[in-house]
């Protein structure tokens, strides 16, 4: 492969010449003028390879990374240990050079591997069924809220503030263009207001989007919102951290409808924001309006195990027409890490890193609050996030912690304006007691 494409003049008339176009700005002729930026790029001057390495090297080293931070952020995206085996295998080149399979009978390899991914997915969840990967969990909503809005013939769906601000934006843009009315209801002490969901609650309502763990790390409790929900015969659409399954109530044991979420904690890095994978998985009954591909188990001519992609009025496939949606991408290798990290894990393993990282996270909390400088924003039960809030300013402290090697929390007054003056911190089962202890000291004195 070239490190650039070294076209002479000779090469760009010929092929000019070989689509009818007498120069290169004929090739712009469906853009207004008024539209075009008329003028060259502000560009540096040309270096040659040697010198554009070094440049680069110099750029890079501007970033710092959690090798060389103690990360304290959480709100999406999570700092878990990778067992060194998910990377060994999944850097394998026949596993990361495959892509979605559309010849599927003869990618039994890579079918087997979404089947199995598929298949913790549900056991994780305690779902029916699930499909192979989304885009991540952000868009992984939007597919959900579509699917009860297909479900039900309805043209709204409530989602609660308490929702990663990140995936409420993404939901709006999306249903803008679908004619479909999201509808926020308030958050009461950090957690939803059910008094005010039900309040909200009509014949137009075709789900509702609770996120439990919520965004600041609070375990909802929905036993009064899945009965205002089903009461009026709408969806119940959870969004969760896989981690957090661990030990809390699968969502079929809530009474969900539909499961999303981020599979980045399952084995995936932080990756500088991605690429991830979103998990999807719902109930028998609405299987048929779930969108991108679902791999069955079958048996071929010789009796033997075999895979299938099933169910395929899907976006690629056909009866495209009656697809759900046209997000129709498998994130195959991010879904290949997640099953290599759960296997690998297993249900112990998974139960010990949800385990560690809430014992932990409740460790820092009583750490930071116990000389009253910072105080939890919340008074209520969370998993491995938690809010606190003080006299000096979230960015502040954190551009003081960043002095120090620590990547701090969240600044929540971002997207809840509210919320002045305080910090959403996370701990996950890789930090220890001395890394917490020493975010304590030093925000104690900051």
């Amino acid at each position: 492969m070239h490190r650039y494409l070294p076209h002479t003049e000779a090469d760009e008339k010929l092929m000019l010449e070989s689509i009818g176009a007498q120069s290169i700005d004929d090739l712009f002729n469906d853009i207004p003028e008024n539209l075009r930026l008329n003028r060259k790029l502000d560009l540096p001057e040309p270096m040659s390879e040697m010198e554009l390495v070094s440049h680069m090297k110099d750029l890079s080293t501007a970033n710092k990374s959690i090798d060389e931070l103690v990360c304290f952020l959480g709100a999406g995206a999570y700092d878990h240990y990778i067992p060194s085996i998910v990377k060994h295998l999944a850097m394998r080149s026949e596993f990361y050079t495959a892509y979605t399979p559309y010849q599927p009978e003869i990618s039994q390899g890579t079918l087997q591997a979404i089947f199995e991914y598929q298949t913790m997915i549900c056991n994780l969840t305690g779902m029916d069924v699930s499909n192979a990967s989304m885009y991540d969990g952000a868009t992984a909503c939007v597919e959900a809220a579509m699917m009860a809005v297909e479900s039900t013939r309805r043209d709204s769906v409530v989602v609660s503030s308490t929702v990663h601000p990140e995936v409420r934006e993404v939901l709006k843009s999306y249903m803008k263009f679908r004619d479909v009315k999201v509808i926020e209801v308030d958050m009461a002490d950090g957690v939803t207001d059910w008094e005010k969901l039900k309040a909200l609650m009509g014949k137009d309502i075709a789900g509702v989007i609770i996120q439990n763990p919520n965004f600041f790390g609070i375990i909802e409790d929905l036993t009064d919102i899945e009965k205002i929900v089903h009461e009026n015969k709408s969806l119940l659409i959870s969004y969760v951290d896989p981690i957090s399954l661990g030990i809390i109530k699968s969502p079929s044991e809530y009474g969900a409808d539909i499961v999303i979420g981020e599979g980045q904690s399952l084995g995936n890095s932080l990756n500088y924001g991605g690429p991830y994978l979103g998990f999807l998985a719902t109930t028998s009954k609405l299987m048929r309006k779930m969108p991108g591909r679902i791999v069955g188990q079958s048996n071929d001519v010789d009796g033997k195990r075999a895979f299938v992609l099933t169910l395929q009025a899907r976006e690629q496939h056909i009866r495209r027409y009656k697809a759900t949606s046209n997000i129709c991408s498998n994130q195959g290798l991010n879904a290949l890490i997640a099953a290599i990290y759960m296997i690998t894990m297993g249900k112990k393993g998974l139960r010990e890193v949800a385990v560690q990282s809430t014992q932990k996270a409740h460790y820092a909390l009583e750490q930071l609050t116990k000389t009253g400088k910072f105080k939890p924003l919340f008074n209520k039960p969370f998993f491995k996030e938690f809010a606190i809030t003080g006299s000096v300013e979230s960015k502040k402290v954190n551009s003081e912690l960043l002095k120090h090697n620590i990547l701090g929390g969240y600044e929540l007054e971002k997207d809840y304006p509210e919320l002045k003056n305080s910090l959403l911190l996370c701990v996950t089962e890789k930090r220890t007691k001395k890394q917490i202890d020493k975010l304590a000291e030093v925000m104690e004195v900051i």
